[in-house]
């Protein structure tokens, strides 16, 4: 049995993690997203290119489910302490399955430790969260500690988000239609961000590509970005990734950037050359 596992839900973008701490396990307990009588499961086997070609090509439907509790409680296995991260729970389900599976799993192992974490957020700044509590056990904290520390951590992450479509996310219920209406209009940009709630929030509208980079930049100023970690989840978004971290690195040049591919999950709701980003204030 392991001493550690990290369990993320797939709001998450990390598939595996590079440097995975010794003695410990990382899980993705995935969701599924639903294209008229197609589903999804969000796991390392999805060609994602495929998922979003069929829902382009489809007028009907579209929506994701969170996992059931059986299969958190799957997730649970194989750790003394399990640290578990879930998509923001004001809008998704997947926190309260995870919290209903904590209860079965410690009535048949009550000697295990699981700490849960409401992200209040996706994407990026999930990908941010999962990273500190991997070092948190690189550094050796014990599971009191690790608690705390990545508590505060928390406190001191926030979500930017920058979106050429937001169909899904209208749909879903994610975002009001009167935000949607003016997204895609004129090759306008949503730039916002996930509220102390974890409820998405437009900041600004940029209008094209090059003011989308310059605003998200202007944005993480002003909510407090002095230098810290940076890590991009983008949907086919490469150019956006290049231009804003040269600008962050004009300023800062020691900033750490990380840029990897979006879930299935989020690139569902982030659409084409969408973006999640986490970042440390």
């Amino acid at each position: 049995m392991a001493k550690w596992k990290i369990v993320a839900d797939s709001g998450c973008d990390y598939k595996t993690l590079a440097n995975l701490a010794s003695d410990t396990l990382f899980e993705i307990v995935p969701l599924t997203v639903r294209i008229a009588d197609q589903t999804f499961l969000d796991d390392g086997k999805l060609d994602i290119d495929h998922m979003m070609d069929v829902m382009y090509a489809s007028s009907a439907a579209a929506g994701s489910a969170c996992p059931s509790p059986q299969a958190y409680e799957a997730a649970y296995q194989g750790a003394e302490n399990v640290i578990v991260l879930t998509l923001t729970g004001s809008l998704s389900g997947s926190y309260n399955s995870a919290r209903v599976a904590k209860d079965m799993f410690l009535e048949e192992y009550p000697a295990v430790k699981i700490h849960l974490i409401d992200s209040l957020s996706a994407g990026g700044e999930m990908d941010l969260l999962v990273g500190e509590i991997n070092r948190l056990i690189m550094a050796g904290l014990d599971y009191d500690a690790l608690v705390e520390a990545i508590t505060e951590y928390q406190k001191k992450t926030k979500l930017l988000f920058v979106l050429a479509k937001v169909n899904n996310l209208v749909k879903n219920g994610r975002l009001s239609k009167l935000v949607g209406a003016v997204v895609g209009l004129l090759n306008i940009r949503m730039v916002g961000e996930a509220s102390s709630e974890g409820k998405l929030e437009l900041l600004q509208k940029a209008r094209g590509h090059k003011k989308s980079v310059s605003t998200a930049f202007e944005e993480i100023l002003k909510a407090g970005y002095k230098g810290g970690r940076i890590v991009i989840a983008h949907r086919n978004n490469d150019k956006f990734c290049q231009q804003f971290s040269e600008m962050v690195r004009n300023m800062y040049p020691e900033a750490l950037i990380e840029a990897l591919p979006t879930s299935g999950l989020c690139s569902f709701y982030a659409e084409e050359n969408g973006l999640l980003m986490g970042y440390e204030i």
